[in-house]
């Protein structure tokens, strides 16, 4: 039963991650039909962000005191509803609200599926096939998105880029009822931190929009600038405040754990630069290339593939013969090579030779970090704290996706701008120009990519993991079987 509700747990990753991606996609057609602004058309994509983003922990710490299979029915439920809602959108207004629904809800299921899993398999074993599963899911899924938005809006319909959620949701919170079991003692039963929830709501909200208004306004701009430094004060006042109170929305337990900390820290930085490379290349194989939004989809399967290959079977494979830290590290240093590869696009660059082989090797390094990644910063947490502690590893993606997209969008942008202006604005190299702004910002996309390698290295500890049973506290599974 345990592998069953695996299955359906997964599936429920799969929909929040199909969802963050999908929309991209679809997103010029649904401009067209709704007569939404190119003013308010990035709001499609930051709606879902903030709400996610800035929900996350909140989201977590629900799941830790309601109960993480009532919170993730729930959460599913909400998010059904709310993909309809977006599939039905008559007007901008409408759109915009489902997708912020979209997030809210994404809030509660992204903590609850992992924690349920951390409280589910106990065994290193068991810990590592589950994880590589889970973690094959949790890097390939947005590219699964780009592909299934390309295929949904040439053929069928950009509604259907939300329609098609729905039944996957319903399918998950249906399936995963009757074989999940959450044992009671568990919980932490403890009084909500109303005033952790408001001061980290607000600044997790302010640093994903700073981040946000930084890639369309630039990094100097007023409103920029106050979003970032609200975003120090009330996160700073966060901490104060959860290091004096009794029952804090974020135990500082959770994080300042060696091991956990480093993965938090080299995760979001890996992040950063995977971000930047979706949205470059979408642009290079589209604007560049010409491919239509289904061969733009079909182009980052190679990545895909080697996600899943890297979680679940090297990963798998080596989990438990070499330490997290070693393994980590050296996933995270083949994603730098792959990068490095795409260092080299040109306009009349050759997939095959290219794009092809960088892909399989960000794939593959990916995927074998994530999964000793992901289990690091669930292992050994009290059962009480598993869902906040899931919650702090998905907003450490979340916050290195915002990251990403600013800080590498807005150094193509200026590389762009410096070589049209060397080359006296000729209108007719702007597809070079385009890519050369690319290339540089794929650069520092490598260097990031090294820093977070170098940052597990440094954090992590060393030493294998056996297959023996990992300790928590509580001695019941959480799934029946």
């Amino acid at each position: 039963m345990r592998w069953i509700a695996l299955a359906f747990i997964a599936l429920a990753q799969l929909t929040v991650l199909l969802d963050g991606t999908i929309v991209n996609v679809a997103l010029p057609a649904a401009q067209r039909d709704l007569g939404i602004s190119d003013n308010d058309r990035q709001w499609v994509i930051t709606a879902f962000t903030l709400a996610f983003g800035g929900l996350l922990l909140l989201g977590g710490r629900i799941a830790d005191l309601a109960g993480r299979k009532r919170t993730f029915v729930i959460g599913l439920s909400g998010f059904a509803a709310a993909s309809v809602l977006g599939g039905a959108a008559v007007n901008t207004a409408m759109l915009l609200t489902a997708r912020a629904l979209q997030g809210a809800f994404s809030a509660l299921v992204a903590p609850a599926a992992l924690s349920l899993l951390t409280v589910t398999f106990t065994r290193t074993g068991e810990r590592a096939k589950a994880f590589g599963v889970f973690s094959a899911i949790a890097g390939a899924g947005g590219g699964m998105g780009l592909v299934l938005g390309g295929v949904v809006t040439q053929y069928l319909d950009w509604r259907w880029s939300q329609y098609i959620i729905a039944p996957l949701a319903v399918v998950a919170a249906l399936g995963a009822m009757p074989v999940i079991h959450e044992p009671p003692d568990a919980r932490n039963r403890d009084r909500l931190d109303i005033p952790g929830v408001l001061l980290a709501t607000a600044g997790l909200v302010s640093l994903v929009y700073g981040f946000t208004r930084a890639a369309s306004d630039g990094w100097g701009a007023g409103v920029t600038v106050g979003l970032l430094v609200a975003a120090a004060v009330l996160l700073t006042a966060f901490v104060l405040v959860e290091s004096r109170t009794g029952s804090p929305l974020l135990p500082l337990r959770v994080v300042t754990e060696r091991n956990r900390a480093g993965v938090y820290l080299s995760l979001g930085l890996s992040i950063i630069g995977m971000f930047g490379l979706f949205l470059f290349l979408t642009y290079y194989f589209q604007a560049i290339k010409g491919y239509s939004p289904v061969l733009t989809g079909l182009a980052f399967l190679p990545m895909i593939v080697g996600m899943i290959v890297g979680s679940t079977q090297i990963g798998t494979l080596l989990v438990t013969r070499v330490s997290p830290r070693v393994l980590i590290t050296s996933g995270l240093l083949v994603a730098a090579v792959g990068m490095t590869l795409l260092t080299q696009l040109k306009v009349d660059s050759s997939y095959l030779t290219l794009v092809l082989p960088a892909q399989l090797l960000l794939g593959l390094g990916m995927g074998a970090a994530l999964l000793p990644a992901t289990n690091l910063a669930t292992e050994d947490v009290e059962p009480r704290d598993a869902g906040v502690a899931s919650a702090m590893l998905n907003t450490a993606q979340q916050i290195g996706g915002s990251i990403g997209t600013a800080l590498l969008n807005t150094i193509a942008a200026s590389a762009t701008h410096t070589w049209l202006v060397a080359h006296h604005n000729d209108a007719r190299l702007l597809g070079q120009a385009n890519v050369h702004g690319y290339a540089t910002a794929i650069w520092w996309a490598v260097g990031i990519l090294v820093l977070s390698a170098a940052t597990a290295a440094a954090f992590l500890k060393g030493g294998r993991r056996s297959a023996d049973p990992v300790p928590v506290a509580t001695p019941s599974p959480a799934v029946a079987g």
